[in-house]
C-alpha cells in the first residue's frame, strides 16, 4: 500500500521533521504482510509475525480474522507491541484465519481509515486485503471508480483493489479477483482473506517479496522469512512473481490452487531488499541477506579502499556492510558510533542549543574507538546526506583524525514508485551533485560509492546486463520495469485526494 500517493489535507509532510534527527535521512519501506489460515491461534501468531516485520512500518498496524461466521477487525495507530500485546485485545480476534499489515506512511498522514487491512462486504461475502508495495497507476484508477460512482473511504491505492473485486462481473471470487489484478500496474505482494479463502499474489516481475510458509500443517503468507522463524514455521518457497496462490478447505482438508494470469516475463526482485529493507536474518530470494550486505561491503573495500586505522559502521544499516569491509582489507572494526534504541522521536526544546544536543540522544560517539584516528565509516545508502554530515561532523568532534565515507550502494539518482520513500530528483544529493560537491557537503575526506557493476558482482552476477537487468535497480539507472502511468499521464493527477481531514 502506498502512502506516497495517499495525499490528502490531513497530510503532513517529513520535511517538517528537525534537521537534527539522524533518523531523518533513512529510506523507509512501505508495509509487511502477513497471513495463516487454519489454525487456531491465527490472531496470536499474525501478531508475533507482524512484531517480526516491524521494521517494515513503525506507524500502524492491523489484523483481520474470519471465525467461520463474522469478520474482526483491530487496526491501531502505533507499534505492533503497543497495539496487540494485550490478550484482550487478541482474544476480540477470534478464528482460524487471519492476515495483518504494518504500515509506514510517507507523504500522506498516518490516519486510522488508511490503516489495513482494508475490507469491504461484497456480494459473495467479506474480502480483506494487505497490500506491499505501491501502484503506479493508482491515482487513475482511483479517477476512472470515482468517476463509475465508487465511494473511496482512504486516500491508499489499495482501496481500488476493493472496488476492481466488487465491480467485476465475473462468476467466481477468483475470477474476479484476478480481473482486478489485471487492471493494475506497479508493485504489489497482496495476502487477502474472504469467507473461505486464502490468497497470496506477487506483481509479474516479482518487485516485492512474498514468502510461503508452514505451522503445524496451516499455510502462512508473509513478506520475509524472519516473520516464520519467529513463531517456528517452516519455510516452503518464494511466491513466484505473477502467481496468484489460494488457500480453502475441502471437506476438511486444506488445498492449494495455484493461478498464472500473466504471461512469463524476467523477474525483477528489489535490490533494495538487500541493501536496506530486509531483516539481516531473512532470506529473500534464496540469498542470505547478511550475506549479501558484507559481499557488498567486501566489494566496497576493492573498489575503493582508503588507508584508515579503523573501519565503522552507522548504525544499526552499515553494520554487515562494514563487517565485510574489514573483513576483505583487514583493516580492525570498531563501533565509533553506538545508538541508543529506547530512544523514540526526538524531543523538540524550545532552544536550538538545547534542540541539537538531540543528535546525541539517539547515537554517540564512542571516543575510545576513534580519537586519534583515521576512520571509514560505512553505510547502506545516501539519500539527502544530511545524517551523513551531522554523522562525519560528529566524528571530527570526538577526535577522528581523518574521515572517510563509503556507501554500500549505488548513488540515487531517481525517484522510486513502487513503494519506497525517496523525494524526487530534485531532493536526492547524488542527483544534483558530483562526487566532489557531495564530499564536500558532508565534510568527508572522501567519498565513494559501491558500482552498480559491484553491486551486481556481489550477488553473484559477472556485472548489471542492460539488456536483462536481473533486479529493479531504477533508483541507480532510471530502468523502470512497469509502466509509470501515474507519472506520465499528459492530464494532471490530483494533489488531495480527500476532502476530510483526520486528526491523527
Amino acid at each position: 500500500m502506498d502512502c506516497q500517493q495517499s495525499l490528502s489535507s490531513d497530510a503532513s509532510s517529513h520535511d517538517s521533521e528537525p534537521d537534527f534527527d539522524l533518523d531523518g535521512d533513512m529510506l523507509r519501506e512501505e508495509c509487511g504482510v502477513f497471513g495463516i489460515f487454519g489454525h487456531p491461534e491465527a490472531a496470536a501468531i499474525t501478531a508475533l509475525g507482524l512484531h517480526a516485520l516491524q521494521h517494515r512500518g513503525q506507524e500502524a498496524a492491523g489484523i483481520v480474522t474470519f471465525d467461520g461466521h463474522r469478520f474482526h477487525s483491530e487496526r491501531r495507530l502505533g507499534l505492533v507491541g503497543d497495539a496487540f500485546s494485550r490478550r484482550e485485545v487478541i482474544e476480540r480476534l477470534p478464528g482460524s484465519a487471519a492476515v495483518g499489515h504494518t504500515r509506514y506512511s510517507t507523504t500522506g498522514g498516518t490516519i486510522l481509515r488508511n490503516v489495513q487491512p482494508l475490507f469491504a462486504e461484497l456480494n459473495a461475502g467479506g474480502f480483506a486485503v494487505a497490500h506491499n508495495g505501491n501502484l503506479t497507476n493508482g491515482l487513475t484508477l482511483r479517477r476512472e471508480l470515482v468517476g463509475r460512482g465508487a465511494l473511496m473511504q482512504s486516500t491508499t491505492d489499495t482501496e481500488a483493489i476493493l472496488h476492481l473485486v466488487a465491480q467485476s462481473r465475473r462468476g467466481r471470487f477468483i475470477e474476479r479477483y484476478i480481473e482486478a489484478l489485471r487492471a493494475l500496474e506497479g508493485a504489489y505482494a497482496l495476502v487477502s482473506l474472504t469467507n473461505k479463502k486464502l490468497v497470496g499474489t506477487r506483481d509479474p516481475r516479482g518487485i516485492r517479496p512474498l514468502v510461503l510458509g508452514e505451522l503445524d500443517g496451516c499455510p502462512i503468507l508473509t513478506s520475509e522469512t524472519c516473520a516464520l522463524d519467529i513463531i517456528g514455521a517452516k519455510y516452503v518457497r518464494d511466491i513466484e512473481p505473477g502467481e496468484v496462490i489460494v488457500f480453502h478447505r475441502v471437506d476438511g482438508t486444506i488445498q492449494t490452487e495455484i493461478h498464472k494470469p500473466f504471461p512469463p516475463m524476467p523477474p525483477r526482485p528489489c535490490i533494495f531488499e538487500y541493501i536496506y529493507f530486509s531483516r539481516p536474518d531473512s532470506i529473500v530470494e534464496g540469498r542470505s541477506v547478511y550475506e549479501v550486505r558484507k559481499a557488498f561491503g567486501a566489494q566496497l573495500a576493492r573498489e575503493s579502499h582508503a588507508e584508515v586505522d579503523v573501519v565503522v559502521p552507522v548504525p544499526d544499516s552499515g553494520v554487515p556492510a562494514a563487517l565485510g569491509y574489514s573483513q576483505f582489507s583487514g583493516v580492525p572494526y570498531e563501533l565509533g558510533i553506538i545508538r541508543n534504541h529506547y530512544v523514540g522521536r526526538t524531543f523538540i526544546q524550545p532552544a536550538q542549543s538545547v534542540r541539537e544536543l538531540g543528535v546525541r540522544m539517539k547515537h554517540s560517539a564512542n571516543r575510545a574507538a576513534i580519537a586519534g584516528k583515521r576512520i571509514i565509516l560505512i553505510d547502506d545508502s545516501l539519500v539527502r546526506g544530511t545524517t551523513s554530515r551531522k554523522i562525519v561532523r560528529m566524528m571530527r568532534d570526538a577526535g577522528a583524525t581523518e574521515v572517510h565515507f563509503r556507501l554500500a550502494s549505488p548513488p540515487i539518482i531517481h525517484p522510486d514508485y513502487y513503494g519506497i520513500d525517496l523525494p524526487d530528483r530534485s531532493g536526492l544529493l547524488a542527483a544534483t551533485h558530483s562526487l566532489e560537491q557531495m564530499r564536500d557537503m558532508i565534510g568527508a575526506d572522501s567519498l565513494a560509492f559501491l558500482s552498480i557493476d559491484g553491486m551486481y558482482r556481489a550477488m553473484g552476477e559477472p556485472g548489471r546486463d542492460p539488456a536483462n537487468p536481473k533486479y529493479s535497480d531504477h533508483c541507480f539507472t532510471g530502468a523502470y520495469p512497469t509502466n509509470l502511468t501515474d507519472h506520465t499521464d499528459v492530464e494532471p493527477q490530483p494533489h488531495q485526494l480527500s476532502l476530510l481531514a483526520e486528526a491523527s
